[in-house]
């Protein structure tokens, strides 16, 4: 086999390519260009990783529903020691990652390490700790699913099958650990289910028991929302902010409530948006394709108004 052979035509175009290159390089290293994005992580930590905090959702889905997920065969008798060793799995990685999102948001001014590391161990087993009730508030989402969808043949179908149930497992974990002050992490895990489901909810909402999405694409639940005990959604909703405060600097200010309050039993039809703190009362129904900013007393039903 003959080797290639290069022109000088080849080897110049080669070298004007290289010296492009260079060009390029140069104005990317430079401070103008580079210090806009460049992470400096403290004391040289590792950032969050993507394919680690997978790894930790597929084991808490197994680990939440055994027999759904993880091993297809799950006995009884083995149950304690696989779940056991899972839940062990977990903790370390967890406690992992929680250190990777404190170092990601420390401003270099934390000298103790130490201290973090601790802080990242004791975080992930008071998180490990609300694995039972997590597991309770997710049994009864699907059975929300099941009762409220009459194509579900059962709960274990909205389990295995539902975009609602996906992305409300993130939501729960997520939530239990922006609830624990975790930095990072609960963001990226929701937003895991928000890029694969299309339901976008921010880990700071509160959401009550029995809550089922259906369908469920492009609904948007914002960082302050309350949402009360057997609430229902459909697609194309949005519990949105109205406007957004700013200080006398122009920056926006955070941690305002600015979000929906939905009382227990409130169902939202598809394409509905609802924007700033207002309250929709116990039992109302907001219908399809409405526009809400103020108050929705309770049992009331909001419609479009009627073509004239």
């Amino acid at each position: 086999m003959k080797s290639e052979q290069y022109s000088p035509e080849a080897r110049h175009d080669g070298e004007e390519a290289m010296r492009h290159i260079d060009a390029v390089t140069e104005i990317l290293c430079h401070s103008s260009s580079l210090d806009k994005v460049w992470h400096r992580p403290a004391h040289g930590a590792a950032m969050p990783s993507l394919t680690v905090l997978n790894e930790i959702m597929d084991r808490l889905r197994a680990a939440i529903f055994p027999g759904f997920f993880g091993a297809s065969k799950v006995r009884v008798a083995s149950m304690r020691h696989h779940l056991a060793a899972n839940l062990d799995s977990i903790y370390r990685l967890l406690a992992d990652q929680i250190l990777c999102g404190l170092c990601f948001a420390c401003d270099g001014a934390r000298d103790a390490c130490g201290r973090c590391e601790r802080e990242s161990a004791d975080k992930a087993l008071a998180f490990m700790d609300r694995l039972p009730k997590i597991r309770d508030l997710l049994a009864g989402d699907a059975q929300a699913g099941y009762e409220g969808d009459p194509a579900a043949t059962s709960p274990g179908e909205t389990i295995f099958c539902y975009p609602s149930m996906y992305a409300m497992t993130h939501q729960r974990i997520a939530h239990a650990l922006y609830d624990l002050q975790v930095p990072l992490i609960p963001r990226i895990i929701s937003e895991m289910a928000h890029s694969r489901t299309g339901i976008d909810i921010h880990p700071g909402a509160t959401i009550g028991e029995e809550f089922f999405i259906d369908h469920g694409t492009g609904v948007v639940i914002g960082e302050t929302c309350i949402i009360g005990r057997g609430c229902r959604l459909y697609q194309g909703v949005t519990l949105g902010a109205l406007s957004f405060p700013k200080n006398p600097d122009g920056t926006l200010v955070k941690g305002i409530a600015r979000h929906p309050i939905l009382e227990d039993g409130v169902t939202v039809y598809a394409g509905a948006t609802i924007l700033g703190r207002v309250t929709v009362g116990r039992g109302a129904v907001i219908g399809g394709n409405v526009w809400i900013t103020a108050d929705v007393p309770a049992g009331a039903k909001i419609a479009q108004e009627r073509p004239r």
